[in-house]
C-alpha cells in the first residue's frame, strides 16, 4: 500500500512538472474574463438582439419602399385591354366587340416602385417605447452578468490562493513529521521507543502526504476553473503573484441602493410591460397611412414605356377582431401587474440578502480574530512540546497531537481569511451601483 502511494505521488509530480506554471494577477484575470468570458459574450448578444427588436419598430415612423418588375402574357379580355391601356396603345379598333371578347395574346412588362408611409399608428408608438425599455433592461442585465463574473473571478482567485497556502502549510507539516520520524527511528533503534510509537509517527507522515496530494489537486481544480472563466484551454497551472491576506475592510449602510444595475433592469422591465399594455389598448384606435406608387408599362422587356402614378391615404379601423384584441389587452395587463409584484419581491429579497451578507461579513471578521488567536496558541503549545520531545521528556502521541493541532489551526486561519475576503467581495457586489 505504501509503495502504491509513493508511485501515485511520483506520477502526480511528473504530471505537474509537465504543465507550465503561469503567474497571474487578479486584475489581469478580471480583464481577460471581461473580454473573453462566454457568459458575458452571450449577454452581449442578448443586448444586440434587443437592439434589433427596437430597430424593427422604426417601421412605425419610416416609410416602406418596394421595387418590382413583372412580366405577363394573357388572352384574358379584361387583362388584355387593361394592359394595352396601361401601355398607352389603345386605338379605335380595340373597341371592336370581337377583339374585346377574343383578344390576341398580349405581353406586358411593368416596373413599379411602391411607397407606404405610416402617419398615425398609436399602438406602434407604444410598442416602440416597450422595445426601448426592454433594450435598457437587457443592457443593465448584461452589466450585472459582468459584475457577477467579476465576483466569480475574485472567489476562484482566492480559492487558488487558499490552495497554495494549504500546500505551503502541509509541506512544512510534512517536513516536521519527517523529522519526528527520524528522531523516533533513532530512539527506536536505541531501544528508547516502542514500535507502536514509531508506527504512530509513520501514520502521521502518511496522513500528511495524503492531505498534500488533495491540496495539490485543489490547486489544479481552482486553476482549471479560472482558465474556463477566461475561456482559455485548460493546459497550464496558474499561480497568483500575491499571497492570501486580509483585504481592506468595507463599511456600508444597511439600506439597499436601488441604483444597482439588476434592480434598474427590473424597473425597465416593468416599464416594458406597461408600454406593451398601453400598445394593446391603443390597438382599438384607427390607423392612418399614406401610400403611393409609380410604374412603367411596355410590351417589350426592359423598356421604359408609359408611366403613371397613384397616391393617397387610408384611414382604417378594425372595429371588431373577434375577442383577440380584448384577450391581448387582458393578458398584457396581467403581465404588467405580475411584473410589479415581482419587482417588489425582488427588492425585498435583495434587502434580505444584503442584511445576511453584512452579518456574514461581521461573523467572518470575528472568526479571523479567533482563528488567529487559536493558531498562535497552538503554535506555542507545539513549540514547547516539540522541545521537550527532542529532550525525551514528552510522549510521542502528545507531540504528534500538538503538531497536528497546529497544522489544523493554520489551515483554519487561512480558511477564515478566505471567508472574510469573499464576504467582503460579496458585500461590495450587493452594494455596487450602476456604472
Amino acid at each position: 500500500m505504501k509503495n502504491i502511494l509513493v508511485v501515485l505521488l511520483l506520477l502526480n509530480a511528473v504530471f505537474l512538472q509537465a504543465q507550465e506554471v503561469v503567474l497571474i494577477t487578479k486584475e489581469s484575470v478580471i480583464a481577460k474574463v471581461k473580454a473573453d468570458n462566454s457568459d458575458i459574450k452571450i449577454s452581449e448578444q442578448e443586448v444586440l438582439a434587443a437592439k434589433g427588436d427596437l430597430t424593427q419598430t422604426n417601421a412605425i415612423i419610416l416609410p416602406s419602399i418596394g421595387l418590382s418588375y413583372t412580366g405577363i402574357a394573357t388572352t384574358n379580355p379584361l387583362n388584355a385591354f387593361g394592359s394595352k391601356l396601361n401601355q398607352g396603345i389603345i386605338t379605335q379598333n380595340d373597341f371592336n366587340p370581337d377583339l374585346l371578347n377574343n383578344p390576341s395574346q398580349i405581353e406586358n412588362y411593368t416596373a413599379k416602385i411602391e411607397i407606404s408611409q405610416p402617419l398615425i399608428n398609436m399602438d406602434g408608438i407604444f410598442q416602440r417605447k416597450a422595445a426601448k425599455a426592454k433594450l435598457n433592461a437587457t443592457r443593465l442585465q448584461s452589466q450585472r452578468v459582468e459584475d457577477y463574473m467579476t465576483l466569480e473571478v475574485e472567489n476562484a482567485y482566492m480559492q487558488l490562493q487558499l490552495a497554495y497556502k494549504t500546500v505551503d502549510v502541509l509541506q512544512i507539516a510534512k517536513k516536521t513529521a519527517t523529522e519526528h520520524k527520524r528522531i523516533a527511528q533513532n530512539s527506536f533503534e536505541q531501544g528508547y521507543l516502542q514500535k507502536s510509537d514509531l508506527l504512530v509517527i509513520e501514520v502521521r507522515v502518511t496522513e500528511v502526504d495524503n492531505q498534500l496530494q488533495y491540496a495539490k489537486s485543489n490547486i489544479e481544480n481552482a486553476s482549471n476553473y479560472l482558465s474556463v472563466l477566461m475561456n482559455e484551454p485548460v493546459i497550464n497551472i496558474l499561480k497568483p503573484v500575491d499571497s492570501l491576506n486580509i483585504e481592506d475592510e468595507y463599511v456600508s449602510g444597511n439600506e439597499l441602493n436601488e441604483n444597482r444595475s439588476d434592480i434598474q433592469a427590473m424597473k425597465f422591465g416593468l416599464e416594458a410591460y406597461k408600454q406593451q399594455h398601453n400598445a394593446n389598448k391603443m390597438s382599438f384606435l384607427p390607423r392612418l397611412n399614406a401610400f403611393g406608387n409609380y410604374e412603367f408599362n411596355d410590351e417589350e422587356i426592359f423598356s421604359d414605356g408609359t408611366d403613371g402614378y397613384l397616391f393617397g391615404a387610408q384611414l382604417s379601423w378594425n372595429i371588431l377582431e373577434g375577442t383577440k384584441r380584448f384577450g391581448k389587452a387582458q393578458k398584457s395587463k396581467a403581465e404588467f401587474e405580475k411584473s410589479k409584484i415581482q419587482y417588489n419581491q425582488y427588492v425585498a429579497q435583495s434587502q434580505l440578502e444584503l442584511n445576511k451578507a453584512q452579518r456574514m461579513f461581521m461573523d467572518a471578521k470575528n472568526n479571523v480574530i479567533l482563528a488567529q488567536l487559536a493558531m498562535e496558541q497552538s503554535k506555542e503549545s507545539f513549540r514547547i512540546r516539540n522541545n521537550r520531545f527532542k529532550e525525551g521528556l514528552e510522549k510521542t502521541t502528545d507531540v504528534l497531537m500538538a503538531e497536528t493541532q497546529y497544522s489544523q489551526k493554520q489551515l483554519e486561519y487561512y480558511n477564515a481569511i478566505y471567508k472574510h475576503n469573499y464576504a467582503l467581495a460579496y458585500l461590495k457586489f450587493l452594494t455596487q451601483q450602476e456604472q
